[in-house]
């Protein structure tokens, strides 16, 4: 097995054979020992002239010496398409990873996963001498709400339905919502978003143009019709998203005003819950005044805070808190 500087030394030379150029007229050493620092590998001048007068020989490279600093480059008449990756491509492969695999067809995964696999066995591999392989083990995306395990769903379902959304093809469906009720659906699905843990097809059903949303989990059963579907004139997933589908209401929008605790003021004076936010103090309290989304969404960030928070307008809204509220403490009083 060879050892660990045999292995830096292929990986550092496989890098510098990435940056060598095949068009222009090529870099000099000093380049390319700075490109290989910034990937992170300490490197001097005299050390990348080395590696370029062997791997020359194997390779065919192009030195022009003509004049001084000596520039490289590939051979026009050799594949410079190497099948490694580079320092810096390992790093954002392992860090996106897990963000990527669910927006991703499976088909796309099943062909990147060899790459995904290379790049967690090159960081590994370079973490001891490099503070860049280092850095994927630094960094975390963290929810802010409680985390949930993603529910359960057949990889035979998913991949037709993304087969189906990839080629603009409709899909009849088994679908079973939050009731027991099974039902039978043609679907034209628009689009996949994921929300928390869960998966979502943006579709419409039979001939109707109401855009819903069908969680993947619940589907039954799905099948490939090979006919194309029906499209929507003028939808745009990131519209129908700004619009608040995805916050589960109707999407209107309303001017919450509300009493808000030191510790939820300011917290919304760091990030604001709306563009047009005004916080002001009057008679000793904190007033909040901002457009948002009637939405279950923000029903469920009010309920979060508990007494941290007092809606007064809208009424309804307020009512309809007052009540949650009371219902909760009565569970509690039994």
């Amino acid at each position: 097995m060879p050892s660990n500087k045999t292995r830096n030394s292929l990986a550092r030379q496989w890098e510098l054979l990435k940056l060598l150029p095949t068009r222009t007229e090529g870099k000099t050493a000093k380049q390319l020992a700075e490109g290989l620092i910034e990937a992170g590998y300490e490197i001097s001048k005299r050390q990348v002239e080395r590696d370029l007068l062997d791997l020359q020989e194997f390779f065919g490279l192009e030195c022009d010496d003509d004049q001084m600093p000596y520039k490289w480059r590939w051979s026009f008449d050799r594949p410079a398409d190497l099948p490694a990756i580079t320092l810096a491509e390992a790093l954002s492969l392992v860090v996106v990873e897990d963000t990527l695999k669910p927006l991703l067809p499976l088909s796309v995964q099943r062909a990147l996963q060899a790459k995904f696999s290379q790049a967690r066995s090159q960081l590994s591999m370079m973490s001891k001498k490099s503070s860049t392989a280092r850095w994927a083990g630094k960094v975390k995306t963290v929810p802010t709400t409680l985390p949930l395990l993603p529910p359960l769903i057949s990889e035979e379902i998913l991949e037709i339905i993304q087969n189906a959304l990839l080629l603009d093809e409709q899909i009849e469906a088994t679908y079973q919502g939050m009731s027991d009720k099974v039902i039978e659906l043609r679907l034209h699905p628009l689009a996949m978003v994921t929300r928390g843990s869960v998966v979502y097809l943006v579709a419409t059903a039979k001939e109707f143009s109401d855009v819903r949303l069908y969680a993947l989990h619940r589907f039954k059963a799905a099948m490939r019709t090979f006919e194309k579907l029906k499209p929507l004139k003028g939808f745009s997933l990131d519209k129908y998203i700004a619009d608040g589908a995805l916050q589960f209401g109707e999407g209107g929008e309303i001017e919450l005003t509300a009493i808000l605790s030191d510790e939820l003021a300011r917290l919304l004076s760091e990030t604001p819950i709306s563009g047009d936010q005004l916080l002001k103090v009057k008679a000793g309290q904190w007033y909040l005044k901002a457009s948002v989304l009637d939405s279950w969404q923000l029903r469920w960030w009010i309920l979060s805070h508990g007494p941290g928070i007092q809606v007064i307008k809208p009424a309804p809204l307020a009512k309809e808190i007052e009540k949650t509220l009371k219902a909760a403490v009565a569970q509690y009083s039994k």
